[in-house]
């Protein structure tokens, strides 16, 4: 595959092309300026209707441009305008048109054009609607910019742009104290991964002298080799370390292990807003950034290396969280954690076709999982502890029938050599991936074949506790409880139909044979990766692993959840230190709150008390006190009448002669 530089092309300025690609990304940013601005004056449905017809107009052109771009085999750069030059530094506000971005524009546009659809439904009773459009199509816009971005400013803005936006959407009920916190959190996190991107964007600058995509993957290979001393630290590989800084970015937007702690309390925004969020956009931001700057990382095999390894962990760490949650979008939650690490192990092992087709095939089956997941919390009148539902396949079949085909393709249901559902074909092939890697004995593969059974159970278990095993919680609840409008169904099919033809429809452009000329210019393979081609020629026992794995964590969901309801009642009181550590999520908020949170509490209470209160305002303050109260004193002589003046003059007089004769001076 190339190294990432698009071709010229005879017609990449045409301007039908020019002008289909600029309506997929500014078309959301006019319907959030209409519905943000003219909100009130146009109403509601209006409000609904324009933003939801501009993303559906958007995603259908998308989809026109996939067939061009990817099947079709065509690159396009379409130069908007000189946006910044100042110096050495001259960017253009160009979008970057590759199979990679065509991948991305139909992933964000599609779901996100369902979500909105959906929310049409869900939000029905909000007063504030237009608002929550508008943020939606502001936050698909912001996204939009990021995948087409043409040099690492206008990705900078995009990804600043999605942070934005997220905060606005995950917080939306800013009434609710627990929506404020989480939208901070999510802001704050964010920065710190964010922190490293910016620096690494510099140091690229600093040492190439641009920011344009084609000149870094031009130039970077000038860079292996060289080292900085700086910090105190000598040999420090300047590859190596501009990609960790990068990655530092990736982590925090895709919710990486250490930068993962935002994500699961984003759930306190609206559900659809958990599906924009944690399906297809800004979480999979990350996946995408590491995929596009591939050119940079097969430079750098330490930075692979580590890229790796946190995805593996993450993928495990998540997976043993989701075991135990009892919030049912927090499962989905800590499983999109899950899986996204699962993509970054790919990326690390230098597979990143199957990286981006896990992206691809999980933005399907995940967004099916959140909005199944809301129209449950919907028919339950917004409940959504798992332990208070139950026989729930009855009251609502269609949404059940859903929530099961998103589980299927989730845990990755289907026989090697036949038919799968979409997590089949894309996780399997990371897995196979990761054992073609060669990891020490293996540690890699088999923790990502451990997550997959894992991944099984807490899916399974999830169905089993909502819809099946005894009715529990409010009973009025669950007898008034009804399938969601057509409005909120129709999505479902949609994506229903993504998470069972995605995988074996791709398969072959993503990962199989045809997967070179796929991906053309778009991804870049290193002259000593040959992961991909390694995959073909792994023993078949490794395929069935995570087969397997699936059928074992299903068998075991059945034991504990139907067939002896009362195993996990007892496991947790067997285990009870351990079930804690899980339930509590591995104690990373507590940590941070002792590490990070009080400290700066302390310092800044510090500052409050000690600086402000003691030093300023006892001194610097007192003094200046002083001043305005001798002032207030000394502004009374002032009254305005002429004999009270002329009697301090005699005063005055009277002093300075009786001064004069006491010291025995006499006038000149």
């Amino acid at each position: 595959m190339g190294r990432g530089d698009l071709p010229p092309t005879p017609n990449s300025q045409l301007p039908a092309t020019q002008m289909i690609f600029t309506a997929i990304v500014f078309l959301p940013l006019f319907g959030a300026l209409i519905a943000g601005f003219f909100g009130r004056v146009i109403g509601d449905k209006a409000s609904e209707y324009i933003t939801t017809g501009l993303l559906l107009a958007c995603a259908a052109l998308s989809w026109v441009a996939f067939f061009d771009v990817a099947l079709g085999h065509h690159t396009y750069k379409i130069n908007l305008m000189r946006w910044i030059a100042s110096g050495e530094l001259d960017v253009s506000w160009a979008l970057r048109i590759d199979t990679l971005t065509a991948v991305m524009l139909v992933v964000v546009t599609t779901v996100s054009s369902l979500v909105h659809v959906y929310s049409i439904g869900y939000m029905e009773e909000d007063p504030h609607r237009p608002r929550f459009f508008a943020y939606l199509s502001l936050f698909t816009f912001a996204m939009l910019m990021l995948v087409t971005a043409d040099n690492l400013l206008q990705m900078f803005f995009g990804w600043e742009g999605v942070g934005l936006a997220s905060y606005l959407l995950i917080g939306f009920w800013y009434t609710k104290p627990e929506a404020n916190a989480a939208a901070i959190k999510a802001f704050v996190v964010n920065r710190v991964g964010d922190f490293g991107f910016a620096l690494g964007i510099f140091g690229l600058f600093a040492e190439l002298g641009s920011i344009s995509l084609d000149k870094i993957f031009a130039d970077a290979p000038t860079l292996v080799g060289q080292h900085w001393d700086v910090f105190g630290l000598h040999n420090l590989d300047v590859m190596t370390t501009l990609c960790l800084l990068l990655f530092m970015g990736a982590m925090g937007k895709s919710a990486q292990f250490l930068l993962h702690t935002w994500l699961p309390d984003a759930m306190e925004g609206p559900t659809p807003v958990s599906a924009l969020i944690h399906a297809a956009t800004m979480v999979t931001a990350g996946v995408f950034m590491v995929a596009r700057l591939s050119p940079l990382f097969e430079l750098a095999p330490d930075a692979k290396l580590v890229v790796m390894y946190v995805g593996t962990l993450t993928a495990f760490f998540a997976a043993t969280v989701g075991l135990v949650q009892n919030d049912i979008k927090r499962v989905i939650a800590y499983s999109t954690c899950s899986q996204l690490g699962y993509m970054f192990a790919a990326l690390g092992c230098g597979a990143y076709g199957a990286g981006i087709f896990h992206l691809f095939t999980h933005a399907f089956f995940k967004a099916l999982l959140f909005l199944g997941a809301g129209s449950v919390i919907h028919a339950m009148h917004h409940e959504q502890d798992m332990r208070n539902m139950g026989n729930l396949r009855g009251k609502i079949p269609i949404t059940f029938a859903m929530m099961t085909i998103g589980t299927l393709a989730l845990t990755g249901v289907g026989i090697p050599g036949f038919f799968g559902f979409a997590g089949f074909h894309s996780k399997d092939a990371i897995i196979e991936a990761a054992y073609a890697a060669e990891t020490p004995n293996q540690i890699v593969f088999w923790t990502l074949v451990f997550a997959a059974f894992m991944t099984s159970f807490y899916s399974w278990r999830l169905v089993f506790m909502t819809f099946f095993q005894e009715e529990r919680g409010d009973h009025h609840a669950h007898e008034e409880a009804h399938e969601s409008p057509y409005v909120m169904l129709v999505p479902l099919f949609v994506l229903a139909t993504g998470a069972v033809l995605a995988g074996a429809v791709f398969a072959p452009y993503f990962i199989g044979h045809d997967y070179k000329e796929f991906w053309a210019a778009s991804l870049f393979e290193g002259e000593h990766n040959h992961i991909m081609h390694a995959m073909h020629e792994i023993p078949h026992w490794v395929g069935f692993a995570p087969f397997i794995a699936m059928l074992s964590g299903l068998a075991l969901a059945y034991v504990y959840y139907i067939a002896v309801p009362s195993l996990p009642a007892a496991t947790a009181s067997a285990f009870k230190p351990l079930y804690l550590f899980l339930l509590n999520k591995w104690y990373f908020d507590e940590l941070y709150d002792v590490l990070f949170v009080k400290p700066a509490f302390a310092l800044g209470r510090l500052f409050w008390k000690g600086g402000d209160g003691a030093i300023i305002d006892g001194t610097i303050d007192g003094t200046a006190g002083a001043v305005i109260a001798g002032s207030a004193r000394a502004v009374k002589l002032q009254t305005g009448f002429v004999y009270h003046y002329a009697f301090a003059m005699l005063i005055g007089v009277a002093a300075i002669l009786t001064f004069m004769i006491a010291t025995g001076r006499t006038a000149p």
